[in-house]
């Protein structure tokens, strides 16, 4: 309880640097660059949004191993097929976290991007999204891309109180005609520890992050197309 002269005004004891201002916002932000090139290399468009739409495959990741110890419940996890898995992370046997970047020790198996996926539909929920509505195949066909390898860099980057890594993937188009892109999403294959000395299990692919693009992107016949994904903690 508290009884004083003040407590009509209790703002008035509050120094001002006590209270919220600008800089207390989260920190963690993320960035989506498309770079779309003619045939002859040529870039002749460069989109830039901000990233806002992790999935609810990210969120259930980010449940910390004290709680399925505490719990002993699991997370269902659902691939961009449809099908789903427990996730239940267990230290008995070591895979226990899913690390940056992928090591493969002794006893572990990688949990790794799969592919940055690009598609021609758009969800106005994106947070309930396990797949692309309308994913564009991998391919040389009409209305398809050819994927290239997604670039995962070795190391985070720590510059002062920052720190951020970039993904990307570059896709070209073989189709004979203009392929256009509406959706992006992040594409990842989880292993994890079920019980001392077995295999571990694994997700299949799973959505873990989805953006509708603010404006449609059109690749030409020959032409590539680049997404870059930036994740950062700015201070």
């Amino acid at each position: 309880m508290m009884v004083s002269k003040g407590i009509d005004d209790i703002n008035i004891d509050i120094p001002d640097d006590a209270h919220y201002a600008d800089k207390d916002t989260p920190t963690f932000k993320a960035y989506l660059i498309v770079v779309v090139r003619d045939s002859e290399g040529r870039v002749t468009k460069v989109h830039r949004q901000k990233s806002r739409s992790p999935t609810a495959n990210f969120i259930g990741l980010l449940l910390p191993i004290q709680y399925y110890l505490n719990t002993n419940s699991s997370y269902t996890l659902t691939n961009i097929n449809g099908g789903t898995c427990s996730y239940k992370p267990n230290p008995v046997n070591g895979n226990v976290n899913i690390s940056y970047p992928n090591n493969n020790g002794t006893g572990n198996y990688p949990s790794y991007v799969v592919m940055i996926q690009v598609g021609s539909g758009s969800q106005s929920n994106p947070y309930s999204a396990y797949s692309l509505a309308a994913p564009i195949a991998n391919g040389s066909g009409t209305g398809q891309l050819v994927y290239g390898q997604p670039s995962i860099p070795p190391n985070i980057t720590v510059s002062g109180s920052s720190a951020y890594f970039t993904i990307s993937q570059t896709f070209n188009n073989n189709s004979g005609g203009t392929v256009t892109i509406t959706e992006v999403g992040i594409v990842t294959q989880i292993a994890f520890g079920t019980s001392s000395g077995s295999t571990p299990a694994f997700s299949g692919n799973v959505l873990v992050w989805y953006d509708v693009l603010s404006s449609s992107i059109s690749v030409a016949n020959g032409g590539s197309v680049t997404i870059y994904y930036t994740f950062a903690i700015i201070p």
